[in-house]
């Protein structure tokens, strides 16, 4: 069966996929990661809020994120965020926005749901003796957060950040259908374009494999060091 197949597509294209498509995946993924972590972060601290409609917002949001397929909101943002764009700006056309900037926007309000959670959970386990510590030594709500619980809730939760990274990473290849120039984007016009799709997704899927179980491997060090300095 393997005799059948023309492996040199991918020799004369890897090069150009990892280039551009994969440049462009990991654009993609840190800059979603960094926005997602900080927005996930404020959505944490509201949802722990003592003013409870902040805290039900939150929560709603988070919720709604959560429930909702990620293709549909790749759809809805890449289709809404031209006309918020005009809006926040009082155009009268739609704006030009393009598909990167449009998919960054949807991958870090949908991550943001995700991290929140995460990072609720590291700021829950701060023992409450330290943020009573904190406030008898006369500091207020933010400098608490910046200075005590949010370093230390980083610290613990890093690995199960840096998985959600690695999901993330993984969920940016649906931004193919939005003819994004990504690496799963730029596989798929080569196969259709020289009739070879079983080598191109074969070659896709073993990058993948490889590139996410390297990552996979290093948050598992990682996790074991942090659990030593803890």
């Amino acid at each position: 069966m393997f005799s059948q197949f023309d492996f040199d597509v991918i020799a004369r294209s890897w090069v150009y996929l990892f280039q551009v498509g994969m440049v462009f995946t990991l654009k993609l993924t840190v800059l979603s990661m960094l926005g997602g972590v900080v927005l996930g972060t404020l959505l944490a601290l509201a949802r722990l809020s003592s003013w409870a409609p902040l805290a039900w917002l939150a929560a709603g949001y988070v919720n709604l994120m959560r429930a909702v397929p990620l293709l549909l909101v790749i759809f809805w943002f890449y289709f809404l965020v031209p006309y918020i764009g005009a809006w926040l700006i009082g155009a009268a056309e739609p704006v030009k926005v393009g598909a990167f900037w449009s998919a960054l926007v949807t991958f870090i309000l949908f991550q943001a749901a995700y991290y929140c959670e995460i990072m609720r959970g590291g700021i829950q386990a701060i023992p409450r003796g330290q943020l009573l510590a904190a406030q008898a030594l006369g500091m207020h709500y933010w400098q608490v957060m910046g200075n005590v619980v949010l370093p230390q809730a980083f610290r613990n939760m890093l690995p199960v950040l840096l998985t959600q990274t690695i999901v993330l990473f993984q969920d940016v290849s649906l931004v193919y259908v939005l003819s994004a120039p990504d690496f799963v984007g730029l596989a798929s016009k080569v196969a259709q374009r020289d009739g070879r799709l079983v080598e191109m997704y074969l070659f896709v899927a073993l990058v993948y494999f490889v590139l996410c179980s390297a990552l996979s491997w290093l948050v598992r060090r990682l996790q074991r060091r942090v659990a030593i300095i803890r």
